[in-house]
């Protein structure tokens, strides 16, 4: 019997695999496409295959402005946008070329089920190009929460108005859908996953963990404002001169000038992106991962970012904001550590009570080494495959009551 055909819509995929760019769409497709027949539908992005086989998965690739400027999907869109004005030139390209590549996907592919990540741009489309064909919409948490002009909140209450079922990261964006008028029992929290290893016990989390050198803190995610590393910086700077500690930063953006002058001084080496064997290294050569995220002046913030679920599974002794998402994955005290968002102060304090104390490190890494089966790649991939299957049965039978 031949499976349901999925078409997965997005706008953040790595150009190789493995190369640092954020896969958690990726990864997530590859588990789905052990229940479905699935193409990946993505923009051209530099060093980038116009069409791929990746696994199970086919990927097509469309172009939409001439390839030596090429870049804006290169990452985040909107981070991208407000580093280099010129790249607005791209934006109506973008979403005509866009466009155009779904319409045609949906008249060869003929999928059953489209799985829409983003509500802008994505959503938006998919709306106007395949208005009858089921759909699964993701939010990862920057769509909902910036772009909030009037304006905006219309375009995404007519999206998230279309869609069969909608999914978020957090309890705080679940409100928000309600409040843009998806159906209560239309959306849930349903994070993306991480690849859980065979690392299973503590043993074996710090058999392989690098312990040269002082205790090391570490940071990964993209450098710009929601992520909090200018808040980690400043803590840094105030612990006590008694303690012997280094830093790392791990990724790229708009703000690592500004950051790695905020750092002169201080021993914090900036990695820039890092592909999964170097990402691997680092956790491996850390004794704590922060997470500082913050509300930014856009009112955009993290929905729950996959690197926190990442260093569950590395066995991380993990520090984060209290902000909706972080605080949900997180069990104070027991997986890690929450600390007030923007309070640099209070960041100081967990740090060097931690510095201070290997024993209670070592028992968060244990929690947070439990705390990583939650969030396993196959178990997202059975709860995604499944939500999908449902969206697929509830339409089948809404058909047969049907005059």
């Amino acid at each position: 019997m031949a499976r349901p055909r999925l078409l997965v819509l997005a706008s953040t995929w790595p150009a190789v695999p493995e190369d640092g760019t954020p896969s958690f769409v990726r990864d997530l497709a590859l588990q789905e496409a052990s229940d479905f027949e699935v193409l990946a539908l993505v923009p051209r992005v530099p060093g980038s295959a116009a069409r791929e086989h990746d696994g199970p998965l086919r990927v097509l690739r469309y172009r939409f402005f001439p390839k030596r400027w090429e870049d804006l999907a290169d990452g985040a869109i909107l981070e991208n946008l407000r580093r280099r004005r010129s790249r607005w030139l791209q934006l109506p390209f973008f979403l005509l070329g866009q466009t155009i590549a779904t319409a045609r996907a949906v008249r060869s592919f003929r999928p059953d089920v489209i799985h829409v990540h983003w509500i802008i741009p994505q959503g938006i489309v998919a709306r106007l190009v395949a208005p009858g064909v089921p759909k699964l919409l993701t939010s990862p948490g920057g769509d909902l929460y910036a772009l909030d002009s009037p304006l905006m909140r219309r375009v995404k209450r007519w999206v998230l108005g279309e869609a069969d079922r909608v999914t978020v990261m957090n309890r705080d964006m679940m409100q928000r859908a309600i409040t843009l008028g998806v159906a209560p029992d239309h959306v849930q929290v349903l994070p993306m996953g991480t690849r859980v290893g065979t690392t299973t016990d503590l043993e074996t989390a710090e058999a392989v963990r690098d312990r040269t050198g002082p205790p090391r803190v570490f940071f990964v995610g993209r450098l710009v404002e929601k992520k909090g590393v200018h808040v980690l910086i400043e803590a840094l700077r105030l612990l006590p001169s008694r303690l012997d500690w280094t830093a790392e930063i791990g990724g790229d953006g708009p703000l690592r000038a500004a950051l790695e002058a905020q750092a002169a001084g201080l021993p914090i080496g900036f990695l820039g992106q890092l592909d999964r064997p170097a990402l691997d290294a680092a956790f491996r050569r850390s004794d704590i991962v922060v997470f500082p995220s913050v509300l930014s002046t856009s009112g955009d913030q993290d929905g729950l970012p996959v690197a926190i679920l990442d260093a569950f599974a590395a066995g991380a002794c993990v520090v984060v904001s209290d902000l909706p998402g972080l605080n949900e994955a997180v069990d104070d005290g027991s997986s890690g550590v929450i600390v007030p968002s923007y309070d640099a102060a209070a960041l100081t304090a967990a740090i060097e009570r931690l510095l201070d104390d290997p024993p209670r490190r070592s028992r968060l890494q244990a929690g947070a080494l439990a705390r990583a089966d939650d969030y396993s790649l196959e178990t997202a991939g059975e709860r995604y495959s499944a939500l999908l299957h449902d969206i697929l049965a509830a339409r089948e039978a809404a058909g047969r009551q049907s005059p």
